[in-house]
């Protein structure tokens, strides 16, 4: 039986905790009476996925068994999460694969043979072919790549299609081969509350005509939480589109969830609680923290990008969106909700390794931004572990480089951009729309590994929620010229940065630790 969520109260016996800072992690003691939020215990993966996948697809909720979908002479296009989910990245095989030969062995049997497979990547950049092959494993890869196994392409303009307008003046413009299909198949995996669900097509599959609706300051600026559906403009603006896709095209998902496994057995002490660490736990934290900090940046990289989670399945649902997505939420809170008792003063977030999808990400000040105050400041179900006005602390070495194949948007939005002004609402009205019809950054997102010239954009935006509450960010450890440039501050050390915080929330702050990953969704009473 996996044991719920934790809220430890620092006391004289906590030993030190650790708290994640980019491609490295460290131990931390932090003041006495601090809470500290620690997700629940992983819950038991499911045995046979092959088995819980083919009784998800014979007995989906709310529509026909897939093979009863399934016809001669019929178009179908499989759709599935790009790499950008999991985070990190899962061990081999990936779920998306399974499905897919499942849904792929049955359409066989049915004989439908026109058939395309694509990536929701919507904006982000494009999967190049290793990464589709490890998504969609050797078999798919070998049989559909490259005429039938495709990146979306959101700025093709011949294969997009204009569906028309939610009755909020919103378009809707999804990729032209899934919306001309007799059935789209969505493969996703939701990691958290804020994915999945009417998210999947309508974002994963659309142009910038359709995703400026929602990924926009004033809409970022009135979702609560991005996990909290519910009380999230964004999700409202996502369920109008889907309502307008249904019309015009039947959509079977299939959603997973996944526990909270983040590490493989090499590392198995990060999935633990500082105080059941054995002497084993204590001499691996020792021997990895060590080789980490010796090994030159390159090679570090390189391990930390081949690093896999041994994540196991904890459920799967298939049938009609607005039936699945309800259980799939269901498996989220069961795996990540904390109940915590009140706000705090000052809240302290350690920010990891991401996955190698948004490769050199940790030498990209502006993603590292969008971690922090988008992602895991968000990570809370309807009220921030941080109060109205108070403190949010970051650890992570933010730099002053970026990788100049996968962000030449960023440089010029950081380089050139942000000297003006760190305003969003002053950003997205001046200059976004030169940068999302950049002929140069169109060009780079086509064809090469570039993200779309708005994404710098959208990932300050993403964080706009959390400026808007907060009184200060601090970043222990970032580097003092970019932090300033983004309109930050930075601290060496973590008693540097509450000493600084004093300036915001006085003297005798009460502080609170979100310990992620794992992974912990608060649920602040």
């Amino acid at each position: 039986m996996s044991r719920p969520g934790f809220v430890l109260d620092v006391d004289e016996r906590t030993p030190p905790l650790v708290v994640h800072q980019g491609e490295g992690f460290r131990l931390e003691r932090l003041p006495l009476g601090s809470k500290v939020i620690y997700p629940p215990d992983s819950l038991p993966g499911i045995r046979d996925v092959d088995a819980a996948i083919r009784n998800a697809l014979l007995h989906p909720h709310g529509t026909e068994p897939l093979p009863e979908l399934l016809r001669a002479g019929m178009r179908l296009t499989i759709v599935f999460d790009d790499l950008s989910l999991p985070l990190p990245q899962m061990q081999t095989p990936d779920v998306r694969q399974r499905i897919i030969e499942h849904v792929l062995e049955m359409a066989a049997a049915k004989g439908v043979d026109d058939v395309e497979l694509i990536a929701a990547n919507a904006l982000h950049r494009r999967m190049t072919p290793a990464e589709l092959r490890r998504t969609v494993g050797d078999r798919v890869f070998r049989a559909f790549f490259p005429e039938h196994l495709k990146n979306h392409d959101a700025e093709d303009r011949d294969n997009l299609l204009h569906m028309g307008k939610t009755r909020h003046g919103e378009d809707v413009e999804i990729n032209r081969r899934a919306a001309e299909s007799d059935l789209i198949v969505y493969v996703n995996i939701t990691l958290t509350a804020m994915s999945g669900g009417a998210k999947s097509v309508s974002v994963g599959l659309a142009s910038y005509r359709s995703l400026r609706h929602h990924h926009n300051v004033h809409t970022l600026r009135h979702s609560n939480s991005f996990n909290d559906p519910p009380n999230s403009a964004m999700h409202h603006s996502y369920e109008r589109m889907k309502g307008l896709i249904d019309e015009h095209v039947k959509v079977f998902t299939i959603e997973t969830t996944l526990n909270n496994d983040t590490f493989p057995s090499s590392m198995g002490f990060l999935n633990k609680r500082e105080w059941e660490w054995n002497v084993r736990d204590q001499a691996t934290y020792l021997g990895v923290k060590r080789a980490n900090e010796l090994m030159p940046k390159k090679t570090r990289r390189r391990i930390w990008q081949n690093t896999a989670a041994p994540y196991g399945v904890t459920g799967v649902h298939a049938g009609l969106q607005s039936e699945v997505h309800p259980l799939t939420l269901q498996n989220v809170h069961r795996q990540q909700r904390t109940e915590v008792n009140g706000q705090s003063d000052i809240a302290i977030y350690g920010l990891p390794y991401i996955c190698p999808y948004n490769v050199n990400s940790v030498m990209n000040p502006i993603l590292v931004m969008s971690l922090g105050l988008g992602y895991f400041f968000n990570l809370y179900m309807n009220k921030p572990i941080v109060r109205q006005g108070g403190v949010a602390i970051f650890y992570h070495p933010v730099p002053n480089e970026f990788h100049p194949v996968h962000h030449p948007s960023y440089i010029d939005f950081f380089e050139e951009i942000l000297t003006e002004s760190t305003d969003p609402v002053l950003l997205e009205t001046k200059y976004e729309e030169q940068f999302a019809t950049d002929p140069w950054y169109i060009q780079l997102y086509r064809n090469s590994y570039a993200y779309h010239g708005v994404h710098p954009f959208y990932m300050w935006y993403w964080g706009a929620h959390a400026l808007e509450h907060l009184g200060d960010v601090i970043f222990v450890g970032g580097n003092r010229k970019t932090t300033a440039r983004m309109g930050f501050r930075s601290a060496t050390t973590l008693a540097d940065a509450l000493e600084m915080a004093k300036d915001t929330v006085g003297g005798s702050p009460s502080i609170s630790y979100l310990h992620a990953p794992p992974l912990a969704l608060a649920d602040v009473r």
